[in-house]
Formats: structure tokens, C-alpha cells, sequence
């Protein structure tokens, strides 16, 4: 039986070149590089009525003809529903790599189900852990809206505010602490947009609207390197396509060129 097979050397998911110059991921009945005794397969909820495997390899040398690419490059080259379950195997490979042993006995854990594990020695059992982040877009009337150049970004494009929840506040409660925080700004009519895995490693960003309410901006330098009010018609270099920063501010985009016109 063929499965899919989603593999990783290091952070690259490889892929498969096609005759006409597109890129799949290995779709065969056997796992498309050589598997050591040691590496660990995991099973993953299929795609359609196709089972799906994962696991890593430590070596450029055996990626078996096989073509190494960035998991948030392979946005660009594959079907959606394949970059996602992607994600999803990446996340278990972290989770996977990352609980070999006990946190309360220091015990070996072994897979118990398909996203489980249970210590061998005091029978503690895990699963994989996500960790919830919310991202705000900030209107200021009909035009303008809030964006950041985050420190720790790579490129020179500016995003929204975002950040991770702590542990004992609501959703709400997050995203207010994180713009106040973060820009000193106050904010009103609240509103939830939607949601994203985020597998860098094991996010999940969720997505809100808000309106400006008040106050003077203030930069967290300490993750911010500029804050301002940006014009719908003179925007900043703008964040991939892939995330929910982007499905955000195209939003904005389009339902307020829809109004002007």
C-alpha cells in the first residue's frame, strides 16, 4: 500500500520533483530514504484515504535524490492540505524529539497511541503540546491601521501585533495585555477573525479585529523596533502569504477598497 511520506532533514521537508517541474511529497510503499534502527516512523491522521508516515534524518547525504526545501517554502509549492499536514508532522517530530524521557522520573517514554506517550517506569502519560498566541489588527477609522517591524523578524516587513497567552487569561485578556504592552495604546469592539496552525515549532495563532480606542504610542523596544499608523494606500512591505498576519491585513484591504469605491 502507498502512503505519503513526509521527511525531514533538519528544518527541510523533502520533496519529490515531477517530470513537469512541480514538487509532491513522496508518495510510495516504502519510506523513500533509508530508516535506521533507531529512527522512530510515527503514523499520522491520513490525507483523504491515504495513510501518512513521518520521521527525520540527520544527513543531507541521505535525502535519496530528494529535494530539501523550508517548510514555510514548501507553502509555495505544494496543495494546501499538504503543506498543513506537513505542519502537523513537523510539530510531532518536535513533540517527538523533545519527550524521550519522563519529566517526573527521568523514565524512557514510549508511543502509546498515534500522539502519546506513556513512561515505561511510572506510567505518566504526554501528548502534543500547543501553544496558543493571539495576533490583533488595529483599525483607526476607515484607513489606516497599526502595524510592528518585530526585532526577531528576518526580512524588512512589517507585521501586527501578536504574542503568546499566559497561563490563567482569556483570549480577550491577551490581546489587550499584548497591545497595551507592546505600544501603550488602549483598544475597543473586539473581534474574532479565525485561526492558524503555526508549526514553527507547535503555535497556534489566533486572530482577532479591534478598533483604536486611545492613548499615545510607546515601543516595547525590547521585541519592537517601530510602531506606527500605516494608510491603505501607503503600506509597508507586507508578511507572506502563508500567515494570518497577511489573511488579516488583506482582509482590511479589500473590504475597505470595496467601501471606496
Amino acid at each position: 500500500m502507498k502512503r505519503y511520506y513526509f521527511v525531514f532533514c533538519k528544518d527541510d521537508l523533502l520533496l519529490q520533483e515531477q517530470p513537469d517541474g512541480t514538487c509532491a511529497i513522496p508518495l510510495c510503499e516504502e519510506p523513500p530514504t533509508g530508516v535506521k534502527p533507531w529512527t522512530t516512523v510515527l503514523t499520522v491522521a491520513p490525507l483523504g484515504d491515504t495513510e501518512v508516515c513521518t520521521y527525520g534524518i540527520d544527513a543531507p547525504e541521505e535525502t535519496a535524490g530528494l529535494t530539501p526545501c523550508p517548510l514555510r517554502q514548501s507553502y509555495y509549492k505544494l496543495p494546501l492540505e499538504h503543506y498543513l499536514k506537513a505542519g502537523k508532522c513537523a510539530e510531532l517530530l518536535y513533540w517527538d524529539r523533545n519527550t524521550r524521557y519522563c519529566g517526573v522520573c527521568g523514565g524512557p517514554m514510549r508511543l502509546h497511541t498515534d500522539i502519546s506517550k506513556r513512561c515505561e517506569h511510572c506510567g505518566k502519560e504526554v501528548w502534543p503540546q500547543v501553544s496558543p498566541a493571539i495576533i490583533v489588527r488595529i483599525n483607526r477609522g476607515r484607513d489606516e491601521i497599526l502595524m510592528a517591524r518585530a526585532r526577531n523578524f528576518r526580512g524588512d516587513f512589517y507585521g501586527l501585533i501578536a504574542g503568546f497567552v499566559e497561563t490563567g487569561e482569556t483570549l480577550e485578556e491577551a490581546v489587550r495585555r499584548e497591545v497595551h504592552e507592546e505600544t501603550g495604546l488602549s483598544i475597543k469592539n473586539l473581534r474574532y477573525f479565525g485561526s492558524q496552525p503555526w508549526p514553527y515549532p507547535s503555535g497556534l495563532m489566533l486572530g482577532f479585529t479591534a478598533d483604536y480606542a486611545g492613548g499615545q504610542i510607546h515601543v516595547q523596544r525590547e521585541e519592537l523596533k517601530n510602531v506606527a499608523w500605516f494608510h491603505r494606500d501607503h503600506l509597508p512591505k507586507l508578511p507572506e502569504k502563508l500567515s494570518i498576519a497577511r489573511q488579516l491585513v488583506d482582509d482590511w484591504l479589500e473590504n475597505t477598497t470595496d467601501t471606496a469605491q
